[in-house]
């Protein structure tokens, strides 16, 4: 079978991924990389494709089925919009845009034109998150009470000698915690409200390295979150799974889901319950350790993405769906600045 040529739009460090879990598939082949940068040129030439200043002109001489969007945010609306007119369907990098207005714009761009957007949020395509997705919506728990998480890494002081990493929206909220938001909408539902804490202590930045913060659930769920980028630490989905690129694995849990008939540890899935007899909290607990099928997150990713090239599937989560991510998120900045519990529906106002 012919592989479906996909063109990538950014030659960064997550760009580069791309391209290389394109150039191994078996379905996909490397069509281009556009990208202004004078190495992204020496980088093109190394995997034998075409090298291009711009997105447009990548997607007119190429003709690509797909596209993938690595550029920086700011232009993420410009270049969905690019893939939209020429009827390409794209994966676009997270967040989805710079601001809801523009997440929203794009959103309603895509559904006009019938022309899919995949946001790559690639954590939902990580079979630990789509198991305990699973569990949840099948009552293997009971009725979820409460959730609780952490990610806890110590990132080294040369990762912020790039500017825009000490700017607004450069802070672990934005670059991180919108990934562990994401998860948590996906496995649980929609968050209607929020509170939060941040701080810059550690480095003394204009942007935050540490967090805490409370979510409500629409479904009356309730539950805490704490991130730092200033800890040492496995404590965090990317060396917890064994699924993160960069990342040594390291066997631990970061998240906890609790409900009334048992308790759910992610990544290493071990399953807490009193059995069929049921019990109380004097009762004897089992543990279960619910089994993962060794699939990869990006690879998964990628292979998704192959089919919603092909319309055999929409996308696992569409430019609407990483819109209402981008809501929560930024409730949650609103909360930590303001000092006060935020509703999402605040941030959705007027879209």
């Amino acid at each position: 079978m012919a592989k479906t040529r996909i063109a990538v739009a950014g030659a960064g460090l997550i760009g580069q991924e791309h391209c290389k879990l394109i150039a191994a598939s078996d379905a996909a082949e490397l069509a281009g990389i556009a990208d202004p940068a004078p190495a992204a040129r020496g980088y093109a030439a190394s995997l034998g494709v075409p090298h291009f200043d711009d997105l447009e002109t990548m997607l007119d001489e190429t003709g690509p089925g797909g596209a993938v969007v690595a550029l920086p945010t700011g232009l993420h609306l410009s270049a969905g919009r690019a893939c939209i007119a020429r009827d390409i369907p794209c994966l676009m990098e997270k967040p989805v845009a710079a601001t809801l207005k523009e997440a929203f714009e794009l959103a309603r761009a895509s559904e006009a034109a019938g022309i899919p957007v995949l946001v790559g949020h690639h954590r939902r395509h990580s079979v630990d998150i789509r198991l305990a997705r699973e569990t949840v919506a099948s009552g293997g728990l009971g009725r979820i009470v409460t959730v609780s998480g952490m990610s806890w890494v110590d990132k080294p002081d040369k990762y912020f000698d790039v500017a825009w990493r000490r700017q607004e929206g450069g802070g672990t909220l934005l670059i991180n915690l919108i990934h562990d938001i994401d998860c948590l909408r996906f496995i649980l539902g929609e968050i209607s409200r929020v509170s939060a804490f941040t701080s810059n202590a550690v480095r003394g930045l204009d942007v935050e390295d540490t967090a805490s913060v409370s979510f409500e659930f629409e479904s009356g769920v309730l539950g805490g979150f704490t991130i730092s980028d200033a800890v040492a630490s496995p404590y965090s989905w990317e060396r917890t799974s064994g699924q993160a690129l960069y990342f040594p694995h390291q066997p631990e849990n970061y998240l906890f889901i609790g409900g009334r008939d048992g308790a759910l540890e992610v990544p290493t899935m071990e399953h807490w319950h009193h059995g069929a007899g049921g019990g109380d909290w004097q009762s004897e607990l089992f543990r279960e350790t619910l089994p993962l099928d060794g699939s990869q997150t990006y690879e998964n990713q990628l292979a998704h993405f192959l089919k919603v090239i092909d319309g055999d599937e929409p996308p696992v989560i569409d430019a609407e769906d990483g819109a209402r991510t981008l809501a929560v998120l930024l409730a949650v900045k609103t909360a930590a600045r303001e000092g006060r519990v935020v509703e999402v529906a605040e941030m959705l106002e007027g879209l």
